[in-house]
């Protein structure tokens, strides 16, 4: 019970992110780097400090408390200026936690959990990059009842997916290529382990939702979605969710200081969501359209 993990965000009553009303807990830190990537706050394993530069007002109150002033480089990330900032203006993302510790805050919404059949979903970054604070939590949320959901890319040895499984109640896997030379470019990491440990997930753990997000000109096409359709018929999985691309991370990477690079890419339309629905539905399996896109 005495180990850390490094949270960016508690989100409360979420309803897109398992059953019921949920708490999803963001670990930071993934290995992943996707392109369209909606918390490049998750990515980094280490704390960072973000300025929303159009809320500062020129105060001073972060320079005459910053114990190492100078240029950036020079940041402990203490966070002291983001504690006297009066604005907002700046933040350091990434909070350690001990597990006691994060399941107070977990255990504030079981009225919710009760009431709706919801539960807590772990997500990230990649929640098994932290796989002993992760399994941790797993095991003392199973200890008092709590629902349990992991949001997950998958690319993590198998032996902590085997470990995770049992105390998991329901696995949100993200499947995003199936040309292995695309997903590297595109994800930064191969896709052999992500779909091996699906398929060897799904052996043993009855209920796994496979989410798709759909990029526009990137995972929506024919190709993609027909070679994807095959790889899951076989597999015993719930259901699979599609999610529409959406450039609402943009203000997200200004404040990180880094350049989005789908900035100018438009969300999918209705009927391009309903086109990649029908050709996932030929792996046999359920197909649901999550999020709003865009007409």
């Amino acid at each position: 019970m005495d180990k850390k993990g490094l949270i960016f965000n508690i989100m409360r009553y979420s309803i897109s992110d398992g059953p019921g009303i949920r708490t999803t807990v963001f670990l930071k830190g993934c290995p992943l780097s996707c392109l369209w990537c909606h918390n490049p706050e998750g990515q980094s394993p280490r704390k960072e400090l973000i300025i929303r530069r159009d809320r500062c007002i020129q105060c001073g109150a972060c320079l005459v408390c910053c114990p190492a002033p100078g240029s950036p480089d020079s940041c402990r990330l203490c966070g002291k200026c983001a504690e006297v900032c009066c604005t907002g203006a700046r933040e350091l993302l990434g909070r350690e936690l001990t597990v006691p510790e994060a399941m107070a805050e977990i255990e504030k919404d079981i009225i919710f959990y009760d009431e709706s059949g919801g539960g807590v979903t772990f997500s990230g970054g990649e929640p098994l990059l932290q796989a002993e604070f992760l399994l941790a939590l797993l095991g003392a949320c199973r200890e008092q009842g709590i629902h349990t959901a992991v949001d997950t890319t998958g690319f993590a040895p198998f032996s902590v997916l085997e470990a995770a499984a049992p105390l998991t109640d329901a696995f949100l896997y993200d499947l995003k290529l199936m040309d292995n030379g695309q997903h590297l470019e595109d994800t930064g990491v191969p896709n052999s382990g992500i779909l091996s440990n699906l398929s060897r997930l799904a052996r043993g753990h009855q209920n796994i939702t496979v989410r798709v997000p759909i990029i526009p000109g990137i995972t929506d096409t024919d190709g993609n979605l027909e070679a994807m359709a095959a790889f899951l018929k076989p597999i015993p999985i719930q259901q699979v969710e599609i999610l529409p691309y959406h450039n609402t991370a943009l203000a997200k990477y200004q404040h990180l200081g880094r350049t989005y690079p789908l900035a100018d890419l438009a969300s999918p339309s209705q009927e391009k969501m309903k086109e990649a629905a029908t050709a996932l539905a030929a792996s046999g399996h359920k197909v649901i359209i999550g999020g709003v896109p865009n007409e």
